[in-house]
């Protein structure tokens, strides 16, 4: 597979991404939620740490996660163009393709919106927690945060349905059960889409090639591989 295509790929997604985050940072107030079919809403949410809306500690823990995801996109460049210089799998390079567009999709939130937006989900430290925000944010240039400190923008919900669990269920019974309840994005749904496909897929990308056996004949002792034909 060639790089050009690698690149076609990951710039794919990260200008849907970035297009859609955008789109909802600047036109949706926090918690604002669309309705587009009965199963999937477009519902605006910013997360401070990982993907699917995990979070990892206070902005300490926020630092260190950008820098691990800061970390791993130089990994994953280098790694990017020696596996496509060493021609493995197809397969294998678009799913190292969508899990690098996802990581450096969501590191651009990390790393800059907190710079180019004028409102966000910021850390109080009276509150020892992240504290929502009113109106819409537009692009600026003062932002509510500083380098490192932005969220990231989360938006596809598909509570596809809801139950209520029966009394006898184990820990959670009687309790409200949807699925699928986590809001995510693009990025995010990259990186899902090339972890389980490599899952699913590592014995037919990572599957060894057979040597080409040889013989030996008994007239001449001379080796010959099976493409030639003895006359």
């Amino acid at each position: 597979m060639k790089l050009k295509y690698v690149i076609f790929i990951i710039l794919l997604i990260i200008i849907a991404d970035q297009a859609l985050k955008i789109y909802i940072k600047t036109n949706y107030h926090f918690g604002d939620s669309t309705t587009i079919l009965p199963w999937f809403r477009l519902h605006f949410i910013e997360n401070p740490g990982m993907a699917w809306g995990w979070k990892f500690g206070n902005e300490t823990g926020k630092i260190i996660l950008t820098l691990f995801r800061l970390a791993a996109v130089i990994f994953g460049t280098w790694y990017l163009g020696r596996i496509v210089k060493q021609h493995y799998h197809r397969g294998f390079i678009v799913c190292a393709s969508l899990i690098y567009a996802g990581a450096l999709g969501n590191l651009i939130d990390s790393m800059f919106y907190g710079m180019i937006f004028d409102k966000g989900y910021v850390y109080v430290p009276e509150l020892a927690r992240y504290q929502e925000y009113t109106g819409i944010a537009s692009l600026s240039t003062n932002g509510y945060s500083s380098f490192l400190h932005g969220c990231v923008v989360d938006m596809l919900y598909f509570p596809i349905f809801n139950a209520t669990l029966p009394n006898w269920f184990p820990f959670w019974g009687g309790e409200q059960f949807e699925f699928f309840s986590p809001i995510f994005n693009i990025a995010d749904a990259s990186i899902s889409v090339g972890v389980i496909t490599l899952l699913l897929f590592q014995k037919r990308f990572f599957r060894k090639k057979k040597p080409e056996e040889t013989y030996a004949t008994m007239e001449t002792s001379v080796d010959i591989s099976d493409k030639v034909q003895v006359q």
